[in-house]
């Protein structure tokens, strides 16, 4: 596979800017230290400090995406078993920058993709009732996704352009009969849910060996919840997906391969988009096999 780079940022970024929109709308957090955490497809992340991270998007696309956690995410933060980065302060474009940003706190902890949960088991009750909890009815107003949560045929076109990039040619073939698999499976027709939208394992936090936080809610939308159980082949080892299941106690058969299905087309998306992001390139490395292993 020659997987292709990040997406450019459309916009400089650095933690001069940081240090600058700061001064000029929270002079309070100013003097404090600054750090590059992550550079990723859609955000700038800085540490700030010992207690905050801020979070500066990188490209038009991810604007958006900072407005809706800054919307929804206190809102649902209360009710969730596990720690989220709720913003506590809001910036507004200025000094040339265009978009809105935030200041969240820092959740301690390294991501699953590089510090796996010490113990699956553990980490299957933790994630599975974490989805369950969120996994409510969410208002007719919520933020709509063109790509997560929607009917998982919508993801047909790419996973067919992806496909052919696979140099195996016996993987080719045993993707593309998971992928007819969960297309044809029974769609969701129970009312759209919240969804974190993008759980993986670099936005899910192991802090001292357990599951303590869950990040990122940038891709924060409503439908299907397959989209946020495809995490049981991201995270989990096979035999303790029932686990996952159990836990979080409403998966049915067609959601179950649904899930299979999302996972399949994530996995494809970071192979072919992380030339520069070995860690998301590894995300989806070890999803495929976990995929097509089942």
């Amino acid at each position: 596979m020659s997987p292709n780079s990040m997406p450019a940022a459309e916009v400089p970024v650095s933690p001069s800017l940081v240090r600058q929109l700061l001064t000029d709308q929270h002079s309070d957090l100013a003097g404090l230290g600054i750090k590059v955490l992550a550079n990723g497809w859609d955000n700038l992340v800085c540490r700030l400090g010992d207690a905050y991270l801020v979070r500066l998007p990188r490209r038009a696309l991810a604007a958006q995406l900072v407005v809706n956690e800054q919307r929804w995410l206190p809102s649902l933060a209360g009710r969730l078993p596990l720690p989220v980065p709720a913003p506590v302060r809001i910036g507004r474009p200025s000094r040339g920058y265009p978009w809105d940003w935030s200041v969240v706190p820092y959740l301690p902890g390294d991501v699953a993709a590089r510090t796996p949960p010490a113990d699956p088991g553990e980490a299957a009750l933790a994630l599975g009732g974490f989805l369950a909890a969120l996994h409510s009815p969410a208002p007719t107003d919520a933020p709509v996704n063109p790509s997560r949560g929607i009917p998982l045929s919508g993801r047909t076109a790419g996973v067919m352009a992806q496909l052919p990039h696979l140099d195996d040619p016996a993987k080719r073939a045993a993707a593309l009969r998971v992928w007819e698999c969960a297309v044809a499976a029974r769609e969701w027709d129970g009312p759209p849910v919240w969804l974190h939208g993008d759980l993986h394992p670099a936005n899910i936090l192991v802090d001292r060996g357990r599951v303590g936080a869950v990040i990122d809610f940038g891709d924060i939308t409503a439908g299907d919840p397959a989209t946020d159980l495809a995490v049981a082949w991201m995270v989990l080892p096979a035999s303790r997906r029932e686990d996952f299941r159990r836990a979080y106690g409403r998966a049915d058969a067609g959601t179950w391969a649904r899930a299979r299905g999302w996972a399949l087309a994530l996995a494809l998306v970071f192979l072919t988009h992380s030339a520069d992001n070995p860690l998301m390139a590894g995300i989806g490395r070890r999803t495929l096999n976990a995929v097509l292993e089942q």
